[in-house]
């Protein structure tokens, strides 16, 4: 079985920045499109960013410009660096590995932004 590891989460002012990282360990290979989304109180999980497999980026509208994702093959590591965090970004991010309908996913870190 895949696992996925999170790290990185934490209380951060407004306007201030984090990095997630994410250890892939396990049967998900290269092929995987990794990703993070996310869950705030009380809303539906959320896709925040994705990246393919030959390093193709996708971000949802609220994080754009803010927020870059990126894999390190070598260290089996995603990335979310997020800049300049707004107190909706509260949520729980979770790492994910997506590929031919097959879902895995970490079991989340929380990042709170205050005002």
């Amino acid at each position: 079985q895949g696992q996925l590891v999170e790290s990185g989460g934490g209380l951060v002012q407004a306007g201030g920045s984090l990095r997630l990282s994410c250890v892939v360990s396990g049967s998900i290979s290269r092929l995987y499109a990794m990703g993070w989304d996310r869950q705030a109180p009380g809303k539906q999980r959320e896709l925040v960013a994705t990246i393919t497999s030959d390093g193709r980026t996708n971000y949802a509208d609220s994080v754009k410009g803010r927020f870059t994702i990126s894999r390190d093959n070598a260290k089996n590591t995603v990335y979310l660096q997020m800049n300049s965090l707004k107190p909706e970004d509260t949520a729980v991010y979770y790492c994910t590995a997506r590929r031919l309908g097959v879902l895995f996913l970490g079991q989340g870190t929380h990042v709170t932004v205050s005002s």
